[in-house]
């Protein structure tokens, strides 16, 4: 099944780092539960707009999502010392978000990552910047999986981000990542597919449509996970019925579970 990691737990978002700010556990609260009753897997947990309030902002959101979440955290940082301090006040195994072949990053990351159970999303960016071609996301793909295995993380608990890159300003960028998904999972079955949609419709007008459009594309290319907004119902609606269609949902299941739900709505 497809799995959903909740990104509205994160200071970058003005209401999100007002509460955290204020200490507001009631809004935090509410949002998380409404993610989780929307069908989030994982509720991803970023601390660090707030510039020299990260640690003890990750400790405050965790003792207060804790006790209400059903399902596993992502811990969102690039700061190796807030994820280790994180990694120890988490309750279920969680995700890490996240490792990249940038050398500054790479290196802080992986001395982390080694020994850990949990979850990796691994970006396909390098130094180079952005990558090119599909054959360069699967380079990178090859590359992270590799370094990933070597310390002892297994190729199933990998998350590849393959980098989706905005349609309006190369119309090659959809088929680009497509094919990059596709060639990542003939070669590595096991690992996961993630990463953010909406870059692919930056720029242009509809960007919804074209969201929901592309996920749909991408989870028949292999995708089998995205950092989404779970109360976008449109788009939950057209991730459970693509699960569906593609075989992943035993007897229609999740989907007729929507439909009774009313989160799918025709």
């Amino acid at each position: 099944m497809f799995e959903v990691i909740g990104e509205r737990i994160n200071t970058s978002r003005k209401f999100v780092q007002a509460a955290v700010a204020e200490r507001d556990a009631g809004y935090i609260i509410d949002d998380v539960k409404k993610q989780l009753e929307a069908g989030a897997n994982y509720i991803d947990v970023n601390a660090g707009a707030r510039i020299g309030h990260e640690t003890e902002d990750m400790k405050w959101l965790l003792d207060t999502i804790q006790p209400i979440a059903t399902v596993p955290l992502t811990l969102d940082s690039p700061d190796p010392a807030v994820l280790e301090m994180a990694f120890k006040r988490v309750e279920k195994t969680p995700m890490i978000n996240s490792i990249s072949l940038e050398k500054e990053r790479f290196e802080a990351m992986m001395p982390f990552l080694e020994g850990k159970d949990c979850k990796v999303i691994a970006l396909c960016m390098d130094d180079a910047g952005m990558p090119s071609s599909s054959d360069d996301i699967l380079g990178r793909a090859r590359g992270l999986v590799k370094e990933l295995n070597d310390i002892g993380i297994p190729t199933a608990s990998i998350y590849v981000d393959p980098l989706v890159q905005p349609i309006s300003t190369d119309t090659t960028k959809g088929n680009m990542v497509l094919d990059a998904v596709r060639a990542i999972k003939a070669e590595f079955p096991d690992v996961h597919i993630t990463g953010g949609l909406s870059n692919i419709s930056y720029g242009l007008p509809q960007r919804k449509v074209i969201n929901r459009t592309f996920v749909s594309l991408m989870m028949d290319a292999g995708m089998d996970s995205a950092i989404i907004d779970p109360l976008d119902k449109k788009i939950m609606a057209t991730i459970r019925t693509a699960d569906m269609l593609l075989s992943h949902d035993d007897f229609c299941m999740n989907f007729l579970k929507g439909v009774r739900s009313g989160a799918i709505e025709s």
